[in-house]
């Protein structure tokens, strides 16, 4: 699978710009260029709002292969996987606490509406004091027919599907399978052909990214100068706030009073999958340095294997903070007061949102983009949050990893044949 960066290691043929960098690169010169660009300022606005539309496009139909993929070659059964579902359903209920938490504390989106003069933007203004409904959103989204869900990229309706058609072909597989038929194989490796497909067109649409980070910046810096810089310097504050938060209290509180392991031992252990990850900026390419932190760690590979590598699309716990706080941005820069049982269910949809995506290139954003499409909430934001994604998506990927990590040690401590924690490295 496609790391979060864009691309394989094997597809590269010689030295290329870490994405990151041409995105940094791109928010410069647009910032340079925007008080010279007068009316060439909007068409390049526009841009950026085409690689919006691009990424939902492609968004829809991944999700859509990957969970269904995930459940014909996911054969987890018995007590472990009730436990990595327990354990990993509680950590992200907790990553999403603390991003509404810190969202509604220090309510970063009013820093833009205010230094924006209303409104993030013409389009958002038309949301100013609206309310959502998103129960009556979410019964809605039950799917009538296959088309409408794919056409209007309806994440709940393509989940309700997949899953659907997910476990229909298991049951299916297994009836073929009780006659002694294959004939099966065919269809599994056509799921995950489009699945790489659809992998490989979303990186071609992520390499867009610099150009539109460009075209953003510069029709922000021409139409409103510099003042929104302060609203998105803020947006990753309370974004990095929250991330730090998880990590050093959740996790770090699971560690101690559940697993008993000395704090110094496992930073020790997690420091190169840190790095590692902050470089990549991608848990799943981190992922053979995270199963060796975890040896050193003396988890037993039956622990490490479900929680890092079965585990890991459902303990994505970085990019579930990072959307529950984003959601409320976008909202609070938007004018709209959302209700706390309206932020609940948008929640929900952050996490499953989260577990169809893991694993592709900037993740969290792509999913965002869907969730705020689902919930009825303006993305005529997207594009501006884009310019500082680079720097978030680095923190989210963090968190994934030391997740994995975290999950994994749990599940063997409470294995009944666990080596003690406490024991020498």
């Amino acid at each position: 699978m496609t790391n979060a960066g864009g691309a394989e290691a094997g597809d590269r043929k010689g030295p290329r710009i870490p994405l990151y960098i041409s995105i940094v690169g791109g928010m410069a010169l647009g910032l340079a260029l925007g008080p010279f660009l007068g009316p060439f300022a909007t068409p390049l606005g526009e841009f950026g709002k085409l690689v919006i539309t691009l990424i939902k496009a492609v968004a829809t139909p991944l999700l859509f292969f990957a969970i269904v993929n995930a459940i014909l070659k996911t054969e987890v059964k018995g007590r472990a996987a009730a436990r990595m579902l327990t354990i990993a359903l509680i950590n992200t209920s907790i990553a999403l606490a603390i991003g509404l938490a810190v969202s509604n504390f220090f309510e970063p989106g009013k820093h833009l509406l205010d230094e924006s003069h209303g409104s993030g933007s013409d389009a958002a203004a038309t949301y100013a004091g609206k309310k959502v409904d998103f129960l009556k959103t979410f019964i809605s989204y039950v799917p009538t027919n296959f088309v409408t869900a794919f056409a209007e990229n309806l994440i709940i309706s393509v989940i309700i599907i997949a899953l659907l058609l997910g476990f229909g072909l298991r049951r299916a597989r297994r009836e073929l399978e009780q006659d002694g038929k294959t004939s099966f194989v065919a269809i599994e490796d056509t799921i995950a052909t489009l699945l790489r497909l659809m992998e490989i067109v979303l990186g071609w649409v992520i390499k867009l990214i610099p150009f539109a980070v460009f075209a953003i910046a510069g029709k922000t810096v021409a139409e409103r100068g510099y003042a929104p810089l302060w609203g998105l310097g803020v947006y990753v504050l309370v974004g990095l706030a929250g991330l730090t938060i998880h990590i050093l209290i959740t996790f770090q509180a699971w560690l101690v009073l559940y697993a008993r392991m000395p704090l110094t031992r496992f930073w020790r252990a997690a420091r190169e999958p840190v790095i590692y990850a902050m470089g990549t900026n991608s848990s799943l390419a981190t992922l053979p340095v995270t199963l060796q932190a975890l040896d050193r760690l003396e988890v037993s590979k039956a622990s490490s294997t479900l929680g890092a590598c079965v585990g890991t699309n459902l303990n994505n716990d970085g990019i579930v903070l990072y959307e529950g706080m984003a959601v409320l941005f976008v909202a609070q820069a938007s004018g709209i007061d959302l209700a706390f049982s309206d932020q609940l269910l948008a929640a929900v949809t952050c996490m499953v949102a989260a577990m169809g995506v893991a694993g592709v290139p900037e993740a969290g954003f792509v999913s965002l983009a869907l969730v705020l499409n689902t919930v009825g909430l303006p993305i005529e934001l997207l594009p501006l949050l884009l310019s500082v994604d680079w720097v978030l998506a680095r923190a989210r990927s963090v968190t994934n990893v030391l997740s994995d990590m975290v999950l994994s040690i749990m599940l063997d401590r409470g294995a009944p044949t666990a080596a003690p924690a406490t024991a020498p490295p």
